[in-house]
């Protein structure tokens, strides 16, 4: 299905806020240690989380376009060069295309061909979200603090819960909730329920920092999290967080 817009969330230029993460991603990359260790990121260093996000952004790029992309080969890199180039291809092709256009995307994974209806400017907003998430596990393993606005933090918990979890569930990844779990940010109006649990199901609700909870969303946190308050079965929360909300 399309995404729909919560109304929490403000109209946002996301591929000029792109370009700025991404630009703060590139700084810090080249200041790392490509040997460093990101913890969120299981057994991943600094040199494997910039490659990958550079593959993204090269992958991204062709799928706005709908086309297959050339593989990038195994390397080495260079990984400032490699980053910059990809960042800077992923850039340009959503510039130059129409929003509106038609797209590859995760939307319609799994939907017959006649409902799809992914658009290029999914790209925008799946890119601003997949460069913030990184560029918050590049500078945890470093050390240089948080990454990302209460805005980037906001439209993340809602494309987790709106579209990333949906997916998840869709593709057999998951399985539909089987609690009705609401998170509700302490700092923002409106909240976010995951889909597909009946309507009789318990509810949890989670209360706290915007970040927290997309961070919580996207397994970089847990409930034990001290900016959290669980309000109903935390075992029944921390059982539907541990399905995977994301790929």
């Amino acid at each position: 299905m399309a995404e729909q817009a919560h109304p929490a969330l403000p109209d946002r230029d996301r591929l000029a806020r792109l370009a700025e993460l991404q630009a703060a991603f590139l700084a810090s990359a080249e200041r790392a240690d490509p040997a460093t260790k990101v913890p969120s990121c299981g057994r991943w260093d600094v040199r494997q989380l910039v490659v990958h996000l550079a593959r993204i952004h090269h992958w991204a790029a062709a799928q706005a376009e709908r086309r297959q992309e050339v593989p990038l080969g195994r390397g080495p890199f260079d990984l400032p060069a490699l980053y910059a180039a990809c960042a800077a291809e992923l850039r340009e092709a959503l510039a130059r295309l129409d929003p509106d256009a038609r797209a590859w995307t995760l939307l319609d994974d799994g939907i017959p061909r006649a409902e799809q209806t992914g658009t290029v400017a999914f790209w925008h907003r799946r890119q601003l979200l997949e460069t913030l998430v990184h560029l918050w596990d590049l500078r945890i393993a470093t050390g240089e603090g948080c990454a990302g606005d209460d805005a980037d933090w906001l439209d993340c918990l809602d494309e987790v819960v709106g579209t990333m979890h949906p997916r998840q569930v869709r593709l057999g990844r998951a399985p539909a909730p089987e609690a009705r779990v609401t998170l509700a940010p302490e700092d923002v109006d409106g909240t976010w329920t995951l889909q597909g649990a009946p309507a009789d199901a318990p509810e949890v609700v989670v209360r706290g920092p915007v970040r927290s909870l997309a961070l919580l969303a996207w397994g970089r946190a847990s409930l034990d999290d001290a900016a959290l308050d669980v309000d109903g079965d935390r075992a029944l929360a921390a059982a539907e967080l541990a399905r995977g909300l994301t790929p």
